[in-house]
């Protein structure tokens, strides 16, 4: 009841995000339910697909995480202790919101599977819709609730561990660490190829460039400050330099996404692209990508409106919006100026290995 009315009294910006976590859980899940019709018409393959499908799942519920972490809700205020409205009731609270959101997206997937399928009431498109999801072969219905369960439960899941009280940790600390797995993730793919190793090898180096992703976002706003900087500079490095624990993870799974997207046209030019969703293959892609860029705007958002107070004092003492406009270009274009050349390298480095 409690995030029954947290939802219903919320901001419209908040419940545009919310359908956007839903809209992303229909497209995922109607890419499962493809890929369990797939398996019942052709069951060769079949795991190495559902794993593949395991990508959006993955980039939709760390959308869902964020946007429950940027909700005002979930944030803990004075007084809210004293009614029972703790750290970990609020979070609770942003996990059931956020398995409504993710349910009401499945429910969708499956209507509009089952109707393209010709399941529910005729054919539409001609019968293009029950060719191209198998509509021939019986949809295992307890496989198929299986699979939409598993979206949501996940997004839960993931929401009230990352919104458990904890300290932060500094930016550069995984940097390391995101190093040696995007490291180990170029290894697998050349030694295991193409298919279930370069599925391996990639979600290595996703994993990697995401835990690295708060030390680029860092290292970028030094850069911004390198070289004798003015006040703009400086205001501009700082501020990224603070929001780079929040943005840095999306930040890195935008570029390993980037990477994957180059990587493909790469082997589309050398004839040797893999297509492991079949025809969903660039609709799965396009989702993803859309996803991992939300999840970065989202984080963007929230790290500007939870950070510190220095925007409003400025605007106090009469500083010109220009200039939060202008610093904020800076970011963004440090940002781009460090990621691109990043994306393309491990693209390169991506295509290499698959092509020993």
């Amino acid at each position: 009841m409690l995030a029954l009315r947290l939802a219903r009294g919320s901001r419209p910006v908040v419940q545009a995000r919310r359908l956007l976590v839903a809209a992303a859980s229909a497209g995922t899940g109607f890419l499962l339910l493809y890929v369990l019709a797939s398996a019942v018409d052709r069951p060769a393959g079949s795991f190495q697909r559902l794993l593949w499908a395991l990508v959006p799942v993955a980039v939709t519920v760390h959308l869902a995480v964020t946007v429950a972490r940027a909700d005002p809700a979930t944030r803990p205020r004075e007084g809210l202790d004293a009614a029972g409205l703790g750290p970990v009731r609020l979070g609770l609270a942003a996990a059931i919101s956020t398995a409504v959101a993710c349910v009401l997206g499945s429910a969708v997937a499956l209507a509009v599977f089952l109707h393209l399928r010709g399941d529910l009431a005729g054919l539409p498109f001609d019968g293009a819709g029950s060719r191209l999801l198998h509509g021939d072969q019986p949809l295992p219905l307890a496989s198929a609730l299986t699979l939409l369960a598993l979206v949501p439960l996940a997004a839960s899941a993931a929401t009230v561990l990352a919104l458990r009280p904890h300290r932060p940790l500094a930016p550069q600390t995984g940097l390391p660490w995101g190093i040696t797995l995007a490291a180990c993730g170029f290894a697998v793919e050349a030694f295991g190829g193409r298919g279930l190793g370069m599925l391996a090898g990639w979600s290595l180096t996703a994993v990697g460039l995401a835990l690295a992703g708060p030390g680029l976002a860092y290292a970028s706003g030094s850069l911004i400050q390198a070289v004798r900087p003015g006040g703009l500079r400086l205001l501009a490095g700082r501020a990224l330099q603070e929001q780079a624990p929040r943005i840095g993870p999306a930040l890195g799974v935008l570029c390993s996404v980037a990477a994957g997207a180059l990587t493909a046209f790469a082997l589309r030019d050398r004839g040797g692209l893999h297509v492991p969703l079949g025809q969903l293959t660039w609709p799965a892609v396009t989702l993803v990508a859309l996803c991992a860029a939300a999840t970065l705007l989202t984080s963007a958002v929230e790290g500007r409106r939870s950070g510190p107070s220095w925007r409003e004092a400025l605007l106090d003492v009469g500083a010109p919006a220009k200039v939060l406009r202008t610093a904020a270009g800076l970011r963004a274009t440090a940002l781009v100026a460090v990621c691109v050349p990043l994306s393309f390298g491990v693209a390169q480095l991506t295509s290499l290995a698959l092509t020993r």
